[in-house]
């Protein structure tokens, strides 16, 4: 795994950590890819703000520090799979600490629908 990211060395291991997972769309994809194997368009359908050319971003970018996974499949349609890694299950616990905070505090801070 490398932080492709540009800068100075990371010491503080959540700034280390926000590199790899942080962001608006990220969270979310995590989310998502924990519960099971997805497409790109089960992925946009879930998130419906996310645009096409920012989901691919930042899935090539989950995959690239080896927390997401993407199998391509010969079909036609072509047909690709997102999948989490071992070491993407092991961002769980954060993911799920995130979930259970958004439903505990869910009266102060209402979505936007």
């Amino acid at each position: 795994m490398k932080l492709k990211r540009d800068g100075p060395q990371i010491r503080c291991p959540v700034s280390r950590a926000l590199k790899v997972i942080g962001g608006k769309w990220k969270p979310l994809l995590l989310y998502h890819l924990l519960q099971s194997t997805q497409r790109n368009s089960t992925l946009l359908k879930a998130i419906p703000d996310i645009t096409q050319k920012v989901l691919i971003q930042q899935l090539r970018e989950l995959e690239e520090d080896g927390i997401v996974e993407r199998t391509i499949f010969a079909e036609i349609p072509p047909r690709v799979d997102y999948r989490i890694t071992q070491r993407g299950r092991s961002l769980s616990p954060v993911v799920d600490a995130l979930a259970a905070w958004g439903i505990e505090h869910e009266a102060f801070f209402p979505l936007d629908e």
